[in-house]
């Protein structure tokens, strides 16, 4: 992966092309667990691009995951302080039985401390495994572990006070 960064830094446009697709379901479990689902999308696209354009100024390639990582919650920033509110949160509408069980996860997941949120959609919307969570974050497996076992003890606690 340091070939890809390195390679893309020089210009390479088709090794950054290979970042986008190995680390586009880490920045979008990122968003999906901070802003409302019809804007993640263009909000991928946003962090990619301002990747791009300054990937020049990363100093360590192995440190790449958690670079973009901190690009995607800058821009979820940028992009509450542009809508002034933080209403688009509770903005989507589920249409099914189905989608409206997904959504009330994920607003629960939500509420969770930022630690477990990523980790958990990662997880249990990218369906990512704890070693792959690991390589796209720059976590270490033992803390991805925790992260899933406390967010996850953390969201069952508070699934089962909602249901009741």
């Amino acid at each position: 992966m340091l070939d890809l960064v390195s390679d893309a830094r020089a210009g390479n446009g088709s090794a950054f092309a290979e970042l986008y697709r190995r680390f586009f379901r880490m920045v979008h479990a990122v968003l999906l667990s901070r802003v409302a689902v019809s804007d993640v999308d263009d909000l991928v696209q946003e962090v990619f691009l301002q990747a791009w354009r300054q990937l020049t100024s990363l100093r360590d390639s192995a440190a790449f995951g958690g670079w973009l990582r901190q690009i995607a919650i800058r821009q979820v920033a940028d992009h509450f302080r542009r809508q002034h509110s933080t209403e688009g949160l509770h903005s989507d509408a589920a249409s099914s039985s189905t989608d409206e069980k997904a959504w009330l996860l994920l607003m629960e997941i939500r509420r969770l401390p930022e630690a477990y949120r990523d980790t958990l959609v990662l997880r249990f919307v990218e369906g990512l495994t704890g070693p792959e969570i690991a390589a796209l974050t720059g976590l270490t497996p033992d803390s991805v572990r925790v992260n899933l076992h406390r967010g996850t003890k953390m969201l069952r606690a508070r699934l089962k006070g909602a249901a009741h």
